[in-house]
């Protein structure tokens, strides 16, 4: 019986993934990336939810109720809010679970105003430029520090 829980949480124009600039975020979906990420969540014997918004305040609100629905450690791709967040910043931090940033592409090689993350310093980790890969990555890393840090 599964006993870790991992909230999986993706930003504004996520949902369109596979149709948005496929020369950059490539041509699979949302909905494909959460079925391979339940697959991954199985494999390793642990629970998974996913979340999506385009509103910045239900993001943070999602972020919120983690405190209480019994989430360990957090996935998140804050997308376009990455650079320009605090709120999601404040509220990774407040919440006090591990958390892992990731994304599609590689922020540090776009444009100048997708280099700063202002959300990452609220995570564990990044994982940015491996394409949808990158999710697994991230949910393996979760998962492996909330196994390493059990008490």
């Amino acid at each position: 019986m599964p006993t870790m829980n991992i909230t999986v949480i993706n930003g504004p124009n996520l949902q369109l993934l596979g149709l948005r600039e496929p020369t950059i975020y490539g041509s699979t979906t949302l909905e494909e990336i959460q079925k391979h990420l339940q697959d991954v969540a199985d494999s390793l014997n642990v629970n998974i939810s996913f979340f999506q918004s385009n509103h910045e305040g239900e993001i943070v609100d999602k972020i919120g109720s983690c405190l209480s629905d019994g989430t360990n450690g957090i996935v998140i791709n804050p997308a376009a809010y990455t650079h320009t967040s605090i709120a999601i910043h404040d509220a990774l931090k407040a919440v006090l679970l591990p958390a892992v940033e990731v994304h599609i592409s590689n922020i540090s090689s776009r444009e100048s105003f997708r280099n700063l993350s202002m959300t990452a310093p609220a995570c564990l980790g990044i994982i940015a430029g491996l394409g949808v890969d990158g999710y697994e990555w991230a949910l393996r890393a979760i998962v492996k520090h909330l196994k390493q840090n059990r008490k």
